[in-house]
């Protein structure tokens, strides 16, 4: 063996390697373009470093790393949590407790009852019900897996997006989350229920997951469960559901609530909608044939089938709280129908049983429904709120809950009349208004009271409101006209102030900008507008407390369980309308009292501020008054049982009429009197508007005086308008005074407008249409204690006489009598 050292191979390792000019072998030779280098021979090029920005972006050698990484998390963490996450036993949902309403000095007021369940085989569930249910909520139900991932995210990106909070669960999942967990809005209870639906899923056929859904859904009026919901809303067993009924049911879970069409008639539209939704699914499924869907109708619920235990006023105050609660985003409508919430109302008993014992002595007492038909159609209702606090002390809503259902307190269709006058010069004081000839508007200041004189000033077409029975005062100042509520004036009133700022004021004081027909025109003087009698409490609370304005409240306190206590919303309140303004408007309320329609408020034995109203036809007669401690309204409403039509009240307790200076406002007396017993009668204290402190002569036309109960003051019988045209053509101009007025003690008289039957006293319940301490109809408004006339008298058709009753677009009819 030699001793020379061996040639050593080309060096292919990891050493460094000398540079080397482009195109030349390691032998330093030219290489021929296009001719690969011999193996060994040539250098590759050294990788240039990654600089500037490059560096940020990851390699591919990272991103593959981190998925397989990520992936292999993933699916760790998945088979952790599924084999630590077990199916737990049921939860509290099958020893649910009630829920306990008390009253402000924590005596119950009432408990809304135990569960109403009852669990049922799926074979006792029509095909029908099951469809619709799958239809409404996951119609892939039996071929898709327990949860849906797409779904989630889905709705997890609306929900964070602001398009509202929704649902991205399975039936599987919604039944885990309703027979096992809680409702509470987490991310640990979002995972338990996830791996608890994927056990499930594995563990119970699907029929038995659909099975336990339907009998722990909850579809309102307190039924968990399909089989309580059928009995609840169509009196059937669930294997007897029709589809309609089915898709009806199925709807509900949506929005229990809301979706029920008689508790809610105003969101009908919207259950219907719903209703056709699931239709459309099932024949869209193949579940009913084209031909079934066609011919279904929209099933009608039957009336809510109340316990005793919610007998008298109980049902209706939980069912107010109720919605106070979840409108206020206080509790959650399904959580609080599982119960185990102690609810302090603002109610006080005393003040309740006062205002229940006073309909009953002053109204439901003197009707004979056997006798006479229009006495089984009154209803009535009413609210007292405290003007300090805005809390409600007391309401009467019905006889009885079991019996009539409808809440009367809280109710928004039956027109307010002349109540709503006050707001108009409120209004007026609040925007320092002039009258069209430049008069700043006060108490003192006069206008045309003529009837069926076209207002001035307005833009939107011929408007010339009725007074009551078509009477004609001439001129009048404010005061005058707001005694005997005076239709022409308050009308002309509205235009000068804007009817769009007398609006404005009337939601500042408390009404909803939600009240129906409460649109900017004239006619908005008149009170064509429904404001609930809670409303309008509200609304005169705020005048009383001196324009501060305190957004009521139903509910003290609130516990969950008790031990925790539920977070109520901030007690707000401000100053609504200037002080100025609410109290030269008391003023001229105390006047209403003392020489008005509402003397029967006198009764009360304190200081009272007040205005009456009557709805178009009667429909409805309305007191509004106010203490300096009590702020409280009551309406009498006519309404047939069986069909829920407004009906007048024309003959209801054996008299002509029904008005707002009769039973309620001696309701309205006794029920302050014995609400405020023992407590000092407060004065109240006014800072007015300048001048307003003065009253000016009242008008000298005698036929304008408060009378006996005689229309002419001398007892005889008078017709009706004098020179005032039957077509509304009255006086043009405000201030002629002599354009359509009547000379004392003579009206004149139209064909249209019959005589009235004359004198009267209350005693008697003889008919009177004089405006004054003891009689009177209401002249949108102008109301005594029992006088007035019977039905007929005038038009009967709204504004105005002849062609002028129809108006004009954007301005509805002019009740005669606000």
């Amino acid at each position: 063996m030699s001793d020379e050292p061996q040639p050593q191979p080309p060096n292919q390792g990891w050493a460094p390697r000398e540079p080397q000019a482009a195109g030349e072998g390691q032998t330093g030779e030219q290489a021929t373009p296009g001719t690969p280098a011999e193996p060994g021979k040539a250098k590759k090029p050294k990788r240039p470093k990654r600089t500037g920005w490059r560096r940020l972006i990851p390699t591919w050698r990272i991103v593959l790393s981190t998925v397989v990484v990520g992936l292999l998390l993933i699916v760790g963490g998945f088979f952790l949590g599924y084999h630590l996450v077990q199916i737990p036993a049921a939860n509290a949902l099958a020893t649910k407790q009630s829920n306990v309403y008390l009253y402000a000095d924590g005596s119950v007021l009432a408990r809304d009852g135990e569960v109403n369940r009852e669990s049922v085989g799926l074979a006792r569930i029509s095909k029908d019900a099951q469809h619709a249910v799958l239809a409404a909520e996951d119609r892939d139900f039996y071929s898709e897996s327990a949860i849906d991932p797409m779904a989630m995210v889905r709705a997890g990106w609306n929900t964070a997006t602001g398009k509202g909070k929704q649902s991205g669960s399975t039936i599987t999942q919604q039944y885990v989350k309703n027979y096992y967990l809680a409702q509470d809005q987490t991310v640990t209870r979002k995972v338990k229920e996830f791996f608890i639906s994927i056990k499930l899923d594995r563990e119970k056929s699907k029929s038995e997951i659909l099975e336990g859904y339907l009998n722990t859904s909850f579809f309102g009026r307190g039924a968990y469960g399909i089989q309580a919901a059928a009995q609840a809303y169509f009196g059937v067993d669930a294997k007897d559901l029709t589809a309609a009924q089915g898709a009806y049911l199925a709807s509900l879970l949506n929005a229990p609530s809301q979706y029920d069409v008689v508790a809610h008639p105003e969101n009908r539209p919207a259950a219907e909608a719903r209703w056709k939704y699931v239709m459309n699914g099932m024949a869209d499924k193949g579940w009913i044939s084209p031909s079934e869907r066609a011919a279904a109708k929209f099933p009608k619920p039957k009336q809510s089938t109340i316990s005793t235990n919610m007998s008298g006023q109980r049902g209706y105050v939980v069912n107010i709280v109720k919605k106070y609660l979840i409108e206020n985003d206080i509790v959650d409508e399904e959580e609080l129908g599982r119960g185990g919430y102690r609810i302090t109302t603002t109610l006080q008993k005393d003040k309740q049983d006062a205002f229940v014992k006073a309909v009953d002595d002053k109204l439901m007492s003197q009707l004979d429904k056997k006798e006479r038909k229009v006495d089984t159609y009154v209803r009535a209702g009413g609210a007292s709120v405290d003007p300090k606090t805005g809390k409600v002390v007391a309401m009467y809503n019905g006889i009885d809950y079991v019996k009539q259902y409808t809440p009367n307190a809280v109710r928004r269709d039956f027109q307010v009349g002349s109540t709503f006058k006050p707001f108009v010069f409120t209004s007026a004081v609040e925007n320092h208004s002039e009258t069209q000839s430049g008069q700043m508007i006060n108490p003192n200041t006069r206008y045309d009271g003529t009837s069926e004189r076209p207002v001035q000033g307005w833009s939107g077409g011929r408007y010339a409101p009725e007074n009551e029975d078509h009477r004609d005062y001439g001129h009048v100042t404010v005061r005058e006209a707001t005694d005997k509520s005076i239709n022409a004036v308050y009308a002309q009133m509205a235009v000068d102030v804007g009817s769009d700022k007398v609006k404005q004021t009337a939601i500042d004081l408390g009404l909803s900008p939600d009240t129906p027909e409460l649109t900017p025109s004239p006619s908005i003087a008149l009170g064509v507008a429904t404001a609930s009698p809670l409303d309008m409490a509200e609304a005169y609370a705020t005048l009383a407390n001196h324009g501060r304005h305190s957004t009521y409240t139903l509910v003290e306190k609130v516990m969950k369980d008790g031990k925790q206590e539920v977070e109520l919303p901030e007690r707000r309140e401000h100053q609504a309308v200037s002080r100025e303004s609410a109290d030269t408007t008391t003023s001229v309320l105390r006047s209403v009292v003392q020489n008005g329609t509402a003397t029967a408020a006198q009764a009360a034995g304190r200081p009272a501020a007040a205005k009456t109203g009557t709805a178009e036809e009667d429909t409805a007669a309305w007191f509004a008054g106010y203490t300096p401690d009590l702020a409280t309204v009551v309406a009498v409403m006519g309404q047939d049982p069986k069909t829920a039509a407004h009906k007048p009240l024309y003959g209801a307790m054996g008299l002509a009429r029904i008005n707002g200076g009769g039973a309620p406002a001696e309701i309205w007396s006794q029920y302050t009197r014995n609400a405020l017993k023992g407590e000092p009668a407060a004065d109240f204290d006014l800072q007015l508007q300048d001048g307003a402190d003065v009253t000016a002569p009242p008008s000298s036309d005698a036929s304008d005086e408060p009378g006996d109960g005689d229309e002419s003051g001398s007892g005889e019988a008078s017709d009706g308008p004098g020179d005032a045209d039957e077509d509304g053509t009255g006086s043009e101009t405000p201030g002629d005074s002599d354009s359509g007025s009547t000379p004392p003690g003579d009206d004149g008289g139209t064909e249209s407008d019959p005589p009235s039957t004359g004198g009267g006293t209350p005693s008697t319940g003889g008919p009177s249409t004089e405006p004054g301490p003891t009689g009177g109809g209401d002249s949108g408004g102008d109301d005594s204690s029992n006088g007035g006339t019977g039905p007929g008298g005038g038009d009967t058709d709204g504004a105005g006489g002849g062609d002028s009753n129809t108006g004009f677009p954007g301005i509805p009819v002019t009740p005669r009598r606000q």
